[in-house]
């Protein structure tokens, strides 16, 4: 079988290897990406978008139970799951075709398949109709992401769990969910069919949810989804699983030195991410692992490979969609003949669970394992009279503020807006500006900024 030349040949078309691929080719480099499944990757079709788009039908569900508050009479209201599956299916049909025309106005070619390295620098690609393609590229990128953790538990594959995927396509609600993991996947979710009606358990291995972060941080979520309804068992091991999710199961742990059971009709896994490096040929190609499985990367995301590149969730990449699109700013200057790094780079996230949990920079609890000092700065939201307004008036504001020199560390924001609220926080930090550029500002009243003033105006000297 002849091989076909490329300039470039990206593994997956998740966002960085997309971007990688559209910006070369409109350098007039002959660009060729292979997708197994889902154009555009993960985020526009099973994660980051539909799981907001679902999200945010749940926010619009919760104001009709409360209603009341705003002075509006509700009657006879229900869910329907269809209605809300159609819609995101909607917006996934306009997100693929925005990438289909992304691909013909950059000149890159989309190849739908199967692929493999056979050698260096070499994959092969079986095609729907079962015919093969052998693609050289003179550099090859693996964008093949990552998939939901299905752990070795007695028991659970033979329950047929749900991950995210199926999840956020159901067109019926659960009766009672277990959701096996209280970080960020199975939280969103959580509060999501919660706010659908269904009865939710959240079941966390850790002695609390989202362990790493701080204590104040997890304790508030926790109050919130308890109010709501949600309930949560922390500090559980799973012993075995019996039943088939989707009609009844019963889940066995331990907890504290006894054993409990824990019973509903659906199980989501939600605890953790694994890297798509199995099966796809990497020991051919001389592309080495690590112990976590992820590609092996230094830090300008060159392989052990020469001309072999990996990108995103499957190089071990903080597992967010605009890391992936700075890790294509990464290979692409180097490519270029740069010397661009993913070292000290910044990594801002957002949880986007009602409030919304959003952080930049260092926590108190890194602070404190590295022994880094700090001055600690906090504001309960109910004091920025936004809140008041929209009647969000749950979470708080605090930074962490050096002892030596008035730069920021660290940023939290657990509330309403908090991912767009960071956004200002971070670029202060990225100028290099004390905390006293935000206290002294003039922010627009009444908005969320606005509570930057009085919470580093509370910084001690």
């Amino acid at each position: 079988m002849p091989t076909e030349e490329y300039d470039i040949v990206v593994l997956g078309s998740g966002e960085a290897g997309k971007y990688i691929a559209w910006t070369q080719a409109k350098k007039g480099m002959r660009a060729v990406v292979v997708e197994r499944k889902y154009i555009g990757g993960s985020c526009p079709n099973i994660a980051c978008l539909p799981s907001k788009n679902v999200i945010h039908s749940a926010k619009i569900a919760s104001y009709f139970v409360r209603s009341e508050e705003f002075g509006i009479t509700k009657d006879n209201w229900r869910i329907n799951m269809s209605g809300v599956r159609d819609r995101k299916r909607n917006m996934i049909d306009g997100l693929v075709d925005m990438h289909l025309t992304n691909f013909k106005a950059s000149g890159a070619e989309l190849l739908i398949g199967s692929g493999r390295f056979t050698g260096p620098k070499t994959i092969e690609v079986t095609l729907p109709d079962g015919s093969v393609r052998s693609l050289g590229g003179e550099n090859v990128i693996i964008s093949t992401g990552s998939r939901a953790t299905i752990e070795p538990i007695p028991g659970l594959v033979e329950s047929g769990p749900l991950t995210h995927i199926e999840a956020l396509d159901l067109d019926h609600l659960p009766e009672h969910l277990l959701i096996i993991g209280g970080g960020y996947i199975g939280l969103e979710l959580a509060q999501a069919m919660r706010r659908f009606g269904s009865r939710v358990t959240i079941i966390e291995r850790n002695t609390r949810l989202v362990h790493r972060e701080d204590e104040d941080v997890a304790e508030t979520l926790s109050d919130i989804f308890r109010g709501e309804g949600i309930d949560i068992v922390t500090g559980a091991t799973i012993t075995n699983i019996e039943g088939k999710s989707g009609a009844r199961v019963r889940l066995h742990a331990g907890r504290n030195g006894e054993k409990i059971e824990l019973e509903g009709t659906h199980i989501l896994v939600a605890s953790g991410r694994t890297p798509n490096t199995q099966n796809i040929g990497l020991e051919l190609a001389g592309v080495e692992t690590t112990g976590s499985e992820h590609v092996k990367v230094n830090e300008r995301l060159q392989t052990t490979a020469s001309g072999v590149w990996a990108v995103g969730d499957c190089a071990g990449s903080p597992h967010f969609t605009h890391i992936a699109f700075d890790d294509h700013r990464v290979v692409t200057d180097n490519l270029a003949g740069g010397r661009r790094v993913t070292t000290g780079r910044q990594v801002p996230f957002c949880m986007f669970t009602d409030p919304e949990l959003a952080r930049i920079g260092l926590s108190e609890l890194e602070a404190k394992e590295r022994g880094i000092a700090y001055r600690l700065t906090k504001l309960p939201m109910i004091a920025i009279l936004r809140t008041r307004t929209v009647s969000e008036t749950r979470g708080f504001l605090k930074a962490l503020i050096d002892t030596e020199s008035d730069r920021i560390l660290g940023f939290t924001a657990l509330g309403i807006e908090a991912g767009e609220i960071i956004a200002t926080v971070q670029v202060a930090m990225l100028a290099g500006l004390p905390y006293t550029a935000l206290r002294d500002a003039i922010f627009t009243h009444p908005t969320m900024l606005e509570g930057l003033i009085p919470l580093f105006s509370a910084v001690r000297k």
